[in-house]
Formats: structure tokens, sequence, C-alpha cells
């Protein structure tokens, strides 16, 4: 069975960290691209960061540059999102996501979905 399943969301106060983890079963994400997501409520899902499936490039939408570090682990079959920094705008549901392409480029669509985590910044 295909599964992503993410981990590691929770309350923490402005300026403290959460790493999020996607770890995947039925498939290895070694040959994926992977991305994290969030949605908060009454906005649209955006894309937060991704890594690509060769040489594991690294992107980051402007918001997080510089705050949030996407990596991953193939021995463990894990892409984490370590957030440090967190301000009260990035309290949202974060997804991962996961596509079978090739590249140093991350995909505009994603086949994989996790559940989702919450991750929540407030005083």
């Amino acid at each position: 069975q295909v599964q992503l399943v993410e981990s590691g969301g929770g309350s923490v106060q402005p300026g403290g960290s959460l790493r999020l983890s996607c770890v995947a079963s039925g498939f290895s994400l070694s040959s994926y691209a992977v991305g994290w997501f969030r949605q908060s409520p009454g906005k649209e899902r955006e894309g937060v960061s991704c890594i690509s499936s060769y040489n594991d490039v690294t992107y980051y939408r402007a918001s997080v540059r510089g705050r949030f570090t996407i990596s991953r682990d193939n021995a463990k079959n894990t892409v984490y999102l370590q957030m440090n920094s967190l301000k009260p705008e990035d309290t949202a549901v974060y997804y991962c996501a996961a596509e079978n392409v090739y590249g140093e480029t991350c995909p505009p669509n994603y086949n994989e979905w996790g559940q989702g985590t919450q991750v929540t910044v407030s005083s």
C-alpha cells in the first residue's frame, strides 16, 4: 500500500521550532520529488518547499526561505521539514506530497499525498 504519513506538528510560541517528518511506505522516496504544502482556514493551499529527485536540489517560497530547511534521509525513507523562527502566519495544516519524476526541478503536480499535520504558532 502506497502511503505518506506526516508527523511532528504541534503548538509552539513565535520564534520556536518544529521538525516535520514525511515517511513513505510502499515505495522508495529516493526517486521521487517531494514537496511540502500548507493550508490555513479560508486560504488556498500553497507550496512551501520541495526537494528534487536528482541531486536533492531544494526550493523554498520566499516567506520561509532562511527559516525552513527541507532534507531527505533515504535510509529512513523520510523527508523532513525543519522549521525555525516560526511566526503566527506559519499556522496551517502541513502536507507532504511525492511525485515520481526525475530531475533537478520540482513538478507542478503530485500524485501521492499525506493526510496532513497541524502546526499552530501562537503566544
